[in-house]
């Protein structure tokens, strides 16, 4: 019954919150880009679209299929995202693996709302669809500059 405690306790009040207010949820009507991520895990999905304008997230939207815990690191990838570089999304996304693999630091404002995703580092069949939100919106930034050098 241990283990079944862990994980209620691992769906909290703040992550449950999160999950339930994602900013940015109408897709876009000419992106720059889209992507659509999945885990293979857990079958959640993530698709990002994203406007650009010189190399920053100018417009966002995404469309969030996934758990409490993928929801909830939607939902501040959403709110932080636009104005940001592909650099910046990269930075706090490895921040954000390094956290949940190695309980490395918080990912830097404004995404330090992922904190509240530290206690999912011991459940590792979690950590793809928390991290599936950053990986959409990098790999969106990436062929939006691919198609803007083209």
């Amino acid at each position: 019954m241990s283990g079944e405690n862990d994980l209620i306790k691992l769906y909290s009040g703040q992550i449950l919150q999160l999950a339930a207010a994602i900013p940015h949820t109408d897709r876009l009507q000419d992106p720059d880009a889209t992507v659509k991520k999945r885990s293979p895990l857990c079958g959640s999905t993530v698709t990002v679209d994203v406007k650009v304008e010189n190399g920053r997230i100018t417009a966002f939207g995404q469309d969030v299929k996934a758990c409490a815990l993928g929801q909830a690191a939607a939902s501040v990838v959403g709110t932080g995202a636009i104005g940001r570089t592909r650099a910046e999304i990269e930075t706090a996304r490895d921040a954000l693996k390094a956290m949940l693999k190695q309980d490395g630091p918080t990912p830097p404002a404004p995404f330090d709302g992922l904190e509240v995703l530290r206690p999912a580092r011991d459940y590792k069949n979690r950590h793809a669809s928390i991290l599936l939100a950053f990986d959409a919106t990098a790999e969106a930034l990436e062929q939006a500059e691919q198609a803007n050098c083209a």
